[in-house]
Protein backbone atom coordinates (compact mmCIF):
# COMPACT_ATOMS: atom_id res chain seq x y z
CA UNK A 1 0.00 0.00 0.00
CA UNK A 2 1.54 3.71 -1.07
CA UNK A 3 1.00 6.89 1.55
CA UNK A 4 0.49 9.54 -0.01
CA UNK A 5 3.33 12.82 1.34
CA UNK A 6 0.54 14.41 3.03
CA UNK A 7 -0.45 11.03 5.25
CA UNK A 8 3.82 10.86 6.07
CA UNK A 9 4.17 14.55 6.85
CA UNK A 10 7.20 14.38 4.15
CA UNK A 11 6.48 18.05 2.19
CA UNK A 12 6.13 17.45 -1.88
CA UNK A 13 9.41 18.14 -3.83
CA UNK A 14 8.26 21.79 -5.73
CA UNK A 15 7.95 20.29 -9.05
CA UNK A 16 5.18 18.46 -7.57
CA UNK A 17 3.13 21.91 -7.14
CA UNK A 18 2.73 22.09 -10.83
CA UNK A 19 0.03 19.62 -10.40
CA UNK A 20 -1.21 21.03 -7.33
CA UNK A 21 -4.63 21.62 -6.63
CA UNK A 22 -3.72 25.42 -6.14
CA UNK A 23 -1.16 25.81 -8.10
CA UNK A 24 -2.92 27.99 -10.17
CA UNK A 25 -3.35 30.15 -7.49
CA UNK A 26 0.12 30.20 -6.50
CA UNK A 27 1.32 31.39 -10.00
CA UNK A 28 -1.33 34.09 -10.27
CA UNK A 29 -0.55 35.27 -6.70
CA UNK A 30 3.34 35.11 -7.55
CA UNK A 31 2.85 37.47 -10.85
CA UNK A 32 0.51 39.56 -8.72
CA UNK A 33 3.05 40.38 -6.19
CA UNK A 34 6.26 40.02 -8.86
CA UNK A 35 4.16 43.02 -10.93
CA UNK A 36 3.27 45.01 -7.66
CA UNK A 37 6.92 45.09 -6.85
CA UNK A 38 7.84 45.70 -10.57
CA UNK A 39 5.68 48.81 -10.70
CA UNK A 40 7.28 50.29 -7.30
CA UNK A 41 10.71 50.25 -9.98
CA UNK A 42 9.05 51.29 -12.79
CA UNK A 43 7.23 54.34 -11.16
CA UNK A 44 10.45 55.41 -9.42
CA UNK A 45 12.29 55.09 -13.22
CA UNK A 46 9.60 57.38 -14.79
CA UNK A 47 9.35 59.76 -11.92
CA UNK A 48 13.32 59.89 -12.41
CA UNK A 49 13.24 59.79 -16.39
CA UNK A 50 10.65 62.95 -16.68
CA UNK A 51 12.49 65.31 -14.40
CA UNK A 52 16.02 64.60 -16.27
CA UNK A 53 14.41 64.72 -19.39
CA UNK A 54 12.38 68.19 -18.58
CA UNK A 55 15.28 69.72 -16.07
CA UNK A 56 18.01 69.54 -18.96
CA UNK A 57 16.82 72.54 -20.97
CA UNK A 58 17.45 74.64 -17.96
CA UNK A 59 20.74 73.22 -17.05
CA UNK A 60 21.73 73.90 -20.90
CA UNK A 61 21.27 77.20 -21.21
CA UNK A 62 23.74 80.25 -19.72
CA UNK A 63 22.57 82.49 -17.20
CA UNK A 64 21.98 85.52 -19.40
CA UNK A 65 19.62 83.40 -21.68
CA UNK A 66 17.47 82.40 -18.60
CA UNK A 67 17.38 85.67 -17.43
CA UNK A 68 16.06 86.90 -20.76
CA UNK A 69 12.97 83.82 -20.26
CA UNK A 70 12.44 83.55 -16.16
CA UNK A 71 11.40 85.71 -14.41
CA UNK A 72 13.00 84.69 -11.12
CA UNK A 73 16.74 84.66 -12.62
CA UNK A 74 18.50 88.00 -12.58
CA UNK A 75 21.94 88.01 -14.41
CA UNK A 76 22.51 91.63 -12.72
CA UNK A 77 22.44 90.15 -9.93
CA UNK A 78 24.89 87.38 -10.54
CA UNK A 79 22.16 84.51 -9.84
CA UNK A 80 22.01 81.63 -11.68
CA UNK A 81 19.65 78.62 -11.40
CA UNK A 82 22.45 76.83 -9.56
CA UNK A 83 22.89 79.41 -7.18
CA UNK A 84 19.32 79.93 -6.10
CA UNK A 85 19.14 75.74 -6.58
CA UNK A 86 21.69 76.33 -3.56
CA UNK A 87 19.75 78.62 -1.50
CA UNK A 88 16.96 76.90 -1.53
CA UNK A 89 17.99 73.60 -0.81
CA UNK A 90 19.91 75.19 1.98
CA UNK A 91 16.90 76.48 3.69
CA UNK A 92 14.49 73.44 3.16
CA UNK A 93 17.62 71.22 4.92
CA UNK A 94 17.80 74.25 7.61
CA UNK A 95 13.83 74.18 8.41
CA UNK A 96 13.73 70.34 8.51
CA UNK A 97 16.42 69.45 10.61
CA UNK A 98 14.89 72.44 13.27
CA UNK A 99 11.80 70.08 12.58
CA UNK A 100 13.60 66.91 13.21
CA UNK A 101 15.87 67.90 16.29
CA UNK A 102 12.55 69.04 18.03
CA UNK A 103 10.23 66.78 17.31
CA UNK A 104 12.52 63.55 17.31
CA UNK A 105 12.98 63.25 21.28
CA UNK A 106 9.17 64.52 21.46
CA UNK A 107 7.95 61.86 19.35
CA UNK A 108 10.23 59.23 21.27
CA UNK A 109 8.76 59.99 24.80
CA UNK A 110 5.10 60.31 23.53
CA UNK A 111 5.91 56.65 22.17
CA UNK A 112 7.06 55.48 25.35
CA UNK A 113 4.19 57.15 27.10
CA UNK A 114 1.62 55.40 25.24
CA UNK A 115 3.43 51.81 25.05
CA UNK A 116 5.23 51.36 28.89
CA UNK A 117 3.56 54.10 31.20
CA UNK A 118 0.01 55.13 30.25
CA UNK A 119 -3.07 53.11 31.30
CA UNK A 120 -4.33 51.17 28.71
CA UNK A 121 -7.85 53.25 27.75
CA UNK A 122 -5.48 56.32 28.30
CA UNK A 123 -2.98 54.66 25.52
CA UNK A 124 -5.58 53.83 23.39
CA UNK A 125 -7.27 57.18 23.46
CA UNK A 126 -3.83 59.05 22.67
CA UNK A 127 -3.12 56.80 20.14
CA UNK A 128 -6.44 57.80 18.36
CA UNK A 129 -5.41 61.40 18.76
CA UNK A 130 -2.08 61.40 17.08
CA UNK A 131 -3.33 59.13 14.20
CA UNK A 132 -5.78 61.91 13.89
CA UNK A 133 -2.79 64.94 13.67
CA UNK A 134 -1.50 62.74 10.89
CA UNK A 135 -4.56 62.85 8.75
CA UNK A 136 -4.79 67.12 9.22
CA UNK A 137 -4.18 68.62 6.11
CA UNK A 138 -1.15 70.80 5.78
CA UNK A 139 -2.94 74.19 4.61
CA UNK A 140 -5.14 73.47 8.00
CA UNK A 141 -1.30 73.49 9.67
CA UNK A 142 -0.31 76.51 7.70
CA UNK A 143 -3.40 78.68 8.73
CA UNK A 144 -2.85 77.99 12.41
CA UNK A 145 0.68 78.65 12.11
CA UNK A 146 0.12 81.90 10.77
CA UNK A 147 -2.90 82.80 13.13
CA UNK A 148 -2.24 81.26 16.10
CA UNK A 149 1.72 80.14 17.13
CA UNK A 150 3.60 83.01 14.94
CA UNK A 151 2.10 85.64 17.08
CA UNK A 152 2.26 83.60 20.10
CA UNK A 153 6.02 82.55 19.34
CA UNK A 154 6.71 86.18 18.71
CA UNK A 155 8.13 86.96 22.16
CA UNK A 156 9.90 83.80 22.53
CA UNK A 157 11.87 84.90 19.60
CA UNK A 158 12.27 88.13 20.87
CA UNK A 159 13.59 87.01 24.19
CA UNK A 160 16.25 84.56 22.19
CA UNK A 161 17.08 87.91 20.31
CA UNK A 162 18.21 90.10 23.11
CA UNK A 163 19.76 87.59 25.20
CA UNK A 164 21.66 85.00 22.75
CA UNK A 165 21.71 87.35 19.85
CA UNK A 166 25.81 86.80 20.09
CA UNK A 167 25.13 83.34 18.99
CA UNK A 168 24.89 83.61 15.03
CA UNK A 169 22.13 81.47 14.45
CA UNK A 170 19.95 83.45 17.04
CA UNK A 171 20.92 87.25 16.02
CA UNK A 172 18.43 89.74 16.01
CA UNK A 173 17.18 91.16 12.80
CA UNK A 174 19.05 93.93 11.02
CA UNK A 175 18.27 97.84 11.55
CA UNK A 176 15.03 99.18 9.83
CA UNK A 177 14.17 95.16 9.86
CA UNK A 178 10.72 94.62 11.52
CA UNK A 179 10.45 91.31 13.55
CA UNK A 180 7.54 90.24 12.62
CA UNK A 181 8.25 86.16 13.79
CA UNK A 182 7.74 84.94 9.88
CA UNK A 183 10.85 83.43 10.16
CA UNK A 184 12.60 79.57 9.57
CA UNK A 185 12.22 78.54 13.08
CA UNK A 186 8.81 79.13 13.39
CA UNK A 187 8.23 77.25 9.74
CA UNK A 188 10.87 74.50 11.70
CA UNK A 189 8.07 74.14 14.94
CA UNK A 190 5.49 73.78 12.45
CA UNK A 191 7.02 71.23 10.53
CA UNK A 192 7.61 69.54 13.40
CA UNK A 193 4.12 69.15 14.99
CA UNK A 194 3.43 68.13 11.40
CA UNK A 195 5.97 64.93 11.59
CA UNK A 196 5.10 64.15 15.12
CA UNK A 197 2.76 61.86 14.70
CA UNK A 198 4.32 60.17 12.09
CA UNK A 199 7.69 59.45 14.01
CA UNK A 200 5.16 58.92 17.36
CA UNK A 201 3.14 56.38 15.58
CA UNK A 202 6.09 53.97 13.74
CA UNK A 203 8.19 53.94 17.20
CA UNK A 204 5.01 53.09 19.08
CA UNK A 205 4.13 49.96 17.23
CA UNK A 206 7.93 49.12 16.93
CA UNK A 207 7.89 49.68 20.98
CA UNK A 208 5.22 47.43 21.25
CA UNK A 209 6.69 44.43 19.78
CA UNK A 210 9.63 44.41 22.25
CA UNK A 211 9.65 40.63 23.36
CA UNK A 212 7.56 40.28 27.09
CA UNK A 213 10.15 37.71 28.23
CA UNK A 214 13.14 40.42 27.33
CA UNK A 215 11.06 43.06 29.44
CA UNK A 216 10.67 40.85 32.53
CA UNK A 217 14.07 39.80 32.54
CA UNK A 218 15.76 42.95 32.68
CA UNK A 219 12.88 44.00 35.94
CA UNK A 220 13.74 40.58 37.25
CA UNK A 221 17.23 41.46 37.54
CA UNK A 222 16.16 44.43 39.38
CA UNK A 223 16.37 46.82 36.86
CA UNK A 224 13.57 49.84 37.05
CA UNK A 225 11.45 50.89 34.78
CA UNK A 226 13.89 53.18 32.69
CA UNK A 227 16.70 50.94 32.84
CA UNK A 228 14.61 48.18 31.09
CA UNK A 229 13.51 50.27 29.02
CA UNK A 230 17.19 51.18 28.29
CA UNK A 231 18.21 47.59 27.94
CA UNK A 232 15.66 46.02 26.20
CA UNK A 233 13.42 48.26 24.67
CA UNK A 234 16.23 50.75 23.00
CA UNK A 235 18.00 48.10 21.25
CA UNK A 236 15.40 46.30 20.23
CA UNK A 237 13.61 49.52 18.75
CA UNK A 238 16.44 51.45 17.21
CA UNK A 239 16.15 50.07 13.57
CA UNK A 240 12.37 50.86 13.58
CA UNK A 241 13.17 54.57 15.25
CA UNK A 242 15.31 55.25 12.79
CA UNK A 243 12.90 54.05 10.17
CA UNK A 244 10.33 56.54 11.50
CA UNK A 245 12.43 59.67 11.60
CA UNK A 246 14.01 58.88 8.23
CA UNK A 247 9.82 59.18 7.53
CA UNK A 248 9.75 62.29 9.26
CA UNK A 249 12.10 63.72 7.63
CA UNK A 250 10.73 63.04 4.23
CA UNK A 251 7.59 64.73 5.12
CA UNK A 252 9.44 67.52 6.26
CA UNK A 253 11.52 67.98 3.18
CA UNK A 254 8.41 68.02 0.79
CA UNK A 255 6.44 69.87 2.88
CA UNK A 256 5.14 72.82 0.72
CA UNK A 257 1.79 74.82 2.24
CA UNK A 258 2.35 74.89 5.49
CA UNK A 259 5.85 76.66 4.53
CA UNK A 260 4.82 78.78 2.20
CA UNK A 261 1.82 80.59 3.97
CA UNK A 262 4.73 81.15 7.28
CA UNK A 263 7.74 81.83 6.11
CA UNK A 264 9.00 85.48 4.90
CA UNK A 265 11.10 84.06 1.97
CA UNK A 266 14.41 84.61 0.77
CA UNK A 267 17.20 83.88 -0.92
CA UNK A 268 20.56 83.67 1.35
CA UNK A 269 22.90 81.38 2.92
CA UNK A 270 22.58 83.16 6.00
CA UNK A 271 22.61 80.61 8.88
CA UNK A 272 20.32 83.04 11.15
CA UNK A 273 17.00 81.58 11.85
CA UNK A 274 15.28 84.81 13.65
CA UNK A 275 15.36 86.96 10.83
CA UNK A 276 13.02 87.41 7.83
CA UNK A 277 13.28 87.32 4.23
CA UNK A 278 16.36 85.01 4.83
CA UNK A 279 15.44 81.19 3.60
CA UNK A 280 12.78 78.98 1.20
CA UNK A 281 12.27 75.55 0.51
CA UNK A 282 12.16 73.88 -2.61
CA UNK A 283 8.50 73.27 -2.97
CA UNK A 284 7.58 75.99 -2.07
CA UNK A 285 9.66 78.19 -4.27
CA UNK A 286 7.85 75.76 -6.90
CA UNK A 287 4.55 76.77 -5.66
CA UNK A 288 5.14 80.17 -5.53
CA UNK A 289 6.84 80.44 -8.98
CA UNK A 290 5.14 78.13 -10.72
CA UNK A 291 1.20 80.13 -11.86
CA UNK A 292 3.56 82.51 -13.61
CA UNK A 293 6.12 80.62 -15.11
CA UNK A 294 6.70 80.53 -18.88
CA UNK A 295 7.61 76.78 -20.48
CA UNK A 296 11.62 77.92 -19.74
CA UNK A 297 10.60 78.48 -16.55
CA UNK A 298 8.44 75.29 -15.79
CA UNK A 299 11.93 73.30 -16.96
CA UNK A 300 13.75 75.78 -14.11
CA UNK A 301 11.46 74.76 -11.43
CA UNK A 302 11.23 71.00 -12.72
CA UNK A 303 15.19 71.41 -12.35
CA UNK A 304 14.65 72.15 -8.47
CA UNK A 305 12.17 69.54 -8.40
CA UNK A 306 14.83 67.03 -9.47
CA UNK A 307 16.96 68.13 -7.16
CA UNK A 308 14.67 67.54 -4.13
CA UNK A 309 13.73 64.74 -5.25
CA UNK A 310 17.77 63.26 -5.11
CA UNK A 311 18.04 64.92 -1.30
CA UNK A 312 15.04 62.76 -0.52
CA UNK A 313 16.46 59.64 -2.46
CA UNK A 314 19.59 59.72 -0.31
CA UNK A 315 18.27 60.56 2.79
CA UNK A 316 16.52 57.25 2.37
CA UNK A 317 19.29 55.36 1.38
CA UNK A 318 21.40 56.92 4.19
CA UNK A 319 18.21 55.74 6.49
CA UNK A 320 18.48 52.19 4.98
CA UNK A 321 22.37 52.00 5.59
CA UNK A 322 21.66 53.26 8.93
CA UNK A 323 18.82 50.28 9.33
CA UNK A 324 21.19 47.26 7.69
CA UNK A 325 23.55 47.97 9.84
CA UNK A 326 21.76 47.38 13.20
CA UNK A 327 20.00 44.99 11.28
CA UNK A 328 21.39 41.41 13.01
CA UNK A 329 20.11 43.61 16.76
CA UNK A 330 16.49 44.36 15.45
CA UNK A 331 13.64 43.37 16.87
CA UNK A 332 13.20 41.67 13.35
CA UNK A 333 15.71 39.17 14.37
Amino acid sequence: MTTSPSSTGVEPAESDYGTHPGAAANRIFKGLSTGAGALILVTLAAVATFLLVEAWPAFTMSSAELGETVSFIKPDNGQSLMQIIGYLVYGTLVMSAIALIIATPVSIGIALFISHYAPRRLAQTLGYLIDLLAAVPSVVYGLWGVAILVPFLEPFFQFLADYLGFIPIFAPPESGEIFTGRVAMAAGIVLAIMILPIITAVSREVFLQTPTLHEEAALAMGATRWEMIKMAVFPFGRSGMVGATMLGLGRALGETMAVLMIISPGLTFSPNILQPNQHNTVAGYIALQFPEANSMGVNSLIAMGLALFVITLLVNMLARWIVSRRSEFSGAN
